[in-house]
């Protein structure tokens, strides 16, 4: 099973890839590909950009590295409650190719955020939108106060460990 896994931020140190990471290392006998969206760049998109230039590349090889994946691990940065500008931007780029970005793929969506929310507004957001643009969201886990939970490349409280392990076995059921 291949599983593409990546933070929606272009954080060289993004705390949302740190814990997508983790998240897929958990999924039994997976082929993981850790994206960093810091290779997509593109303008801003606008019809009039699309219209002059066509529909970005960096789009194109986006919605390919979705196609050629059997699952999605995601985690949303929380930028004053939305998604992050350069996620959000990648992301209606790429509907501009086709609508169902996540091309029905099963998807773990996480978030996490330095605050105790965890980033639940923009968790909220993908969970609303997300199964609409393709995704078959299979579950759900946001990570409160990351810097207090998450050392050495993992969760540090047993009970939020554990609930992401279920939403791990929750995903890997779809399998």
């Amino acid at each position: 099973m291949k599983i593409l896994s990546f933070g929606a931020s272009t954080s060289s140190t993004s705390i949302n890839r740190q814990l997508a990471a983790y998240a897929a290392s958990l999924i039994p006998n997976a082929t993981v590909t850790d994206l960093d969206l810091r290779r997509f760049s593109l303008p801003i998109y606008s019809a009039d950009e699309e219209t002059s230039n066509g529909i970005s590349q960096a789009a194109h090889a986006f919605k390919e590295m979705i196609k050629t994946h059997d699952g999605i691990v995601v985690s949303l940065a929380e930028h004053n409650g939305s998604y992050s500008a350069a996620f959000k931007n990648l992301y209606d780029w790429t509907s501009r190719i086709d609508v169902k970005v996540w091309a029905g793929k099963p998807m773990l969506l996480l978030s996490t955020s330095p605050g105790g929310r965890g980033g639940a507004s923009v968790m909220e957001a993908g969970k609303a939108t997300f199964p609409r643009m393709g995704a078959d969201l299979k579950a759900t886990f946001s990570l409160p106060s990351f810097y207090d939970n998450f050392a050495d490349g993992k969760i540090t409280d047993p009970a939020l460990d554990a609930e992401l392990q279920t939403a791990v076995v929750a995903f890997c059921q779809s399998y």
